[in-house]
């Protein structure tokens, strides 16, 4: 696998201590820490003109990317680095069988994500979040199950529906009773100051979190391909849901790097007020 190619990189924080290959992959990884509430970043991979998933819930990023090794590789970096990974309902549908780890999204370099995370005190994979507001999941499915620490986040009805499968998974329910903010979830799954959170929702959810002023950073995997927009199939671009006034919704650009056809962004977010809800085109 080629590395990724540097053009520029102004990301603030303290350098990761990479294990040689991860650095040989990367470069240097700088991360900041935020003093009132975990750092949160999201990763996505779209086309040129901003799909993310054709045909959901059957289609998903691996089909816009490819399967890119350099973009499988960058996903396990950010989740080695994470203490949490939040994953909504409909994520977990669509890939049941998925663990949220940097060795389940690219095994070629599990040992050294491992090493990574044993140099930044990680003792455990990352935190398995998933967030439901009806409680419409299988607890016997691999996330829960597996060697990764999980916790669903849900509503009173949804924890009730839960508690029908009697399983032991730790379920944690914020006052919200409909759609719950991720700094809500945050708080339920006790995450706080100098934590590093990494999104992995879908488009819909991502863009509520946008919206709320919780999310910080975007890495986005660019693709060489144009997807476009129809009734059918279904497709979703990297904001779903909610339409943002042309610059309330802006990103500072953080790096950029190169592998072949593909770019390798990095954005820093601020908060945005949405003007209206999206239609379907």
């Amino acid at each position: 696998m080629d590395p990724l190619e540097p053009f520029f990189d102004e990301a603030p924080g303290d350098p990761l201590p990479l294990p040689p290959e991860l650095a040989a992959f990367h470069g240097t990884l700088r991360m900041p820490r935020r003093p009132d509430r975990p750092l949160v970043f999201a990763n996505f991979v779209a086309s040129v003109d901003g799909i993310v998933a054709v045909d959901p819930p059957r289609g998903n990023g691996a089909d816009i990317s490819g399967g890119n090794a350099q973009d499988r590789a960058l996903m396990g970096l950010l989740r080695a680095a994470a203490d949490a990974v939040v994953v909504s309902a409909g994520n977990l549908r669509a890939e049941g069988e998925h663990l949220w780890t940097a060795e389940r999204i690219f095994p070629p370099l599990a040992g050294p994500y491992a090493r990574l995370r044993a140099a930044l005190g990680k003792t455990a994979p990352p935190l398995q979040v998933v967030v439901t507001g009806s409680g419409d999941v299988d607890l016997r499915l691999p996330v829960f199950t597996g060697a990764a620490p999980a916790l669903v986040v849900t509503t009173a009805a949804g924890a009730a529906r839960l508690r029908s499968q009697r399983a032991t998974v730790p379920v944690a329910v914020p006052a919200e009773a409909g759609w719950i903010p991720l700094a809500a979830v945050l708080r339920a799954a006790g995450l706080g100051p100098s934590a590093r959170v990494l999104v992995e929702s879908g488009p819909t959810s991502t863009t509520r979190y946008a919206a709320e002023g919780t999310l910080d950073e975007l890495f986005l995997t660019v693709a060489p391909i144009l997807v476009g927009r129809a009734a059918a199939p279904r497709t979703l671009a990297l904001i779903e849901g909610l339409v943002f006034p042309p610059g309330r919704l802006a990103g500072r650009l953080l790096s950029v790097r190169r592998a072949g056809e593909f770019l390798f962004l990095r954005y820093a977010l601020r908060a945005a007020t949405p003007l209206a809800p999206a239609h379907a085109p």
